[in-house]
Order: C-alpha cells, then sequence, then structure tokens
C-alpha cells in the first residue's frame, strides 16, 4: 500500500487552519502529522480536515503551547503517547495503519537561546528530553515504524544557511547534533529525506524576523522524516515544500514529504 506522508509544525493549527486546508486540497498527502498545534484536542478544528477526506486522526494538545497530531484519510488507530523528561507536555503521538506501520510524531523542545544547561533550563530539557528518546529506543528496538516531525536540530554541516556562524547558535551546536545522532542510531532510523537527497543545502525553516526570507534564505532543517531499517529502502520521493513558507500568514516551517510503497 502506498502513502504518501508530510510533517509540518504548523504554529497554531487553529490560526492557519487555512493553510492546513490549502495543503491537504493541493498535494493531498494521505498522511500529514502537525506539530505545535497549540490547541486542546477537541478544539482542534477537525470539520473541514474531515470534509476532505481526513477523517481519521490522533492527537495529544493542550492549551496555547505544545501539540501534535496526525490527520490521514487511511485507517489508522492511535498507538500511545510518551512523556518524555518528564515534562508534562503534548509533544509524542503514535498511530498505526492498517498496514503494521507505526507513525510517531514528535516536537522535540526548542532549547531557548542559550546553549548552556547551567543557565538556561530550556536547554537542559531538550537535552534530556532526547535522552529519553535514546533509552526508549535502546529498550524497545523499533520496528517498521516512522519517525517525523519538528527535532528542532539541523545535524549536518549543509542543514544550515552557516556551518561557522551557527555552531553557538541553539539548533545546530555540537552537543545538540551529538544528543541527535545518539537517539537515532539507538532505533537504528534512517534519515529518508537524506537518503532521497544525500548532498545539498537543505532547509525547512526560516526565522520570521528575516525581512525577506525567501532572498535571505537563512535557513535550518529542522524537520525530519526517519524509518527503521526494514522500510527505510521502500521510502522515496523526498522533497520540502518551499513554497508553502510563502503562502498567507504561514508557520515559520515549510511540509517535509517522502513516500512510502509498503
Amino acid at each position: 500500500m502506498p502513502f504518501t506522508l508530510a510533517t509540518w509544525n504548523i504554529n497554531s493549527v487553529r490560526l492557519r487552519e487555512p493553510i492546513v486546508l490549502k495543503l491537504l486540497q493541493e498535494e493531498a498527502p494521505d498522511v500529514l502529522c502537525l506539530q505545535e498545534c497549540k490547541s486542546p484536542v477537541e478544539k482542534i478544528p477537525t470539520e473541514g480536515f474531515a470534509e476532505l477526506g481526513y477523517t481519521h486522526m490522533v492527537a495529544r494538545g493542550q492549551k496555547g503551547y505544545n501539540g501534535v497530531a496526525i490527520l490521514s484519510r487511511i485507517p489508522m488507530e492511535e498507538a500511545g503517547d510518551k512523556d518524555f523528561a518528564g515534562l508534562g507536555h503534548a509533544r509524542h503521538i503514535a498511530g498505526r495503519l492498517e498496514n503494521g506501520v507505526t507513525i510517531h510524531n514528535f516536537y522535540v523542545p526548542a532549547g531557548g537561546d542559550i546553549p548552556d544547561r547551567e543557565k538556561n533550563e530550556k536547554f537542559g530539557q531538550k537535552l534530556d528530553y532526547l535522552t529519553d528518546m535514546r533509552d526508549w529506543f535502546h529498550a524497545e528496538k523499533p520496528e517498521k515504524s516512522i519517525l517525523v516531525g519538528d527535532l528542532n536540530i539541523a545535524p549536518r554541516e549543509d542543514d544550515v544557511w552557516s556551518h561557522k556562524q551557527l555552531l553557538k547558535v541553539v539548533s545546530h551546536t555540537p552537543i545538540e547534533v551529538e544528543h541527535l545522532a545518539e537517539t537515532q542510531d539507538a532505533g537504528g532510523w534512517v534519515d529518508v529525506t537524506r537518503q532521497d537527497i544525500p548532498e545539498g543545502q537543505l532547509y525547512s525553516w526560516w526565522s520570521y524576523r528575516a525581512r525577506d526570507w525567501d532572498a535571505a534564505d537563512k535557513g535550518r532543517r529542522l524537520d525530519h522524516v526517519w524509518a527503521t531499517p526494514d522500510i527505510s529502502n521502500a521510502g522515496h520521493s523526498s522533497r520540502i515544500l518551499r513554497d508553502a513558507r510563502g503562502w498567507e500568514k504561514p508557520s515559520d516551517h515549510a511540509p517535509v514529504f517522502a513516500t512510502f510503497d509498503l
């Protein structure tokens, strides 16, 4: 059963419902994973999504912050959630498709502005969150699974506009990259996006602070699609919908797509 999946930090699903509907209408992924929904589950605007055929949803939400949801037009059942680092945040939800594939949708903490856990509690929380993810994958080796989401780390030198200038900027510091690599290795996860697009600058996020984000093009690849080794070779057609960053009232993230022949 081939299916196309997209992941998108939407930065408020209620505020940006129009562009979610635009994406579903124009791109029609079978599964859409959203992060930073900033909404209690019962207030997610599901009616418009259902009218387009996305009648299945699993989600975790909270008022004004965090929140993750998976919308699907193919049958999907909830497969649980985890509270990594004991933060009490809605940052993970899993759904299982009829073909047995489990999709994990993550919103890893951003980590604040100072890359020092002694001076910045949020940075410590980010590292602890990744450590808990790593330990879980060591303890319960994932199989037939896809992991997507805003992981808030751009790991490779060509995942940022300037490796040298961002080495001390949260999202690209060596300690974050190391923690992400350990998490990835623990589950044997394959970076499907870079499997498909192995070379070249690749971004999924551009700051709101840039007067002209497109011209400046100071992006980072913070949003990821990973798969376990048993199904990673089934992934293909990876792309980032850069144009969505320029839609009306956009998120600062662009959707990342991949198709799986399973």
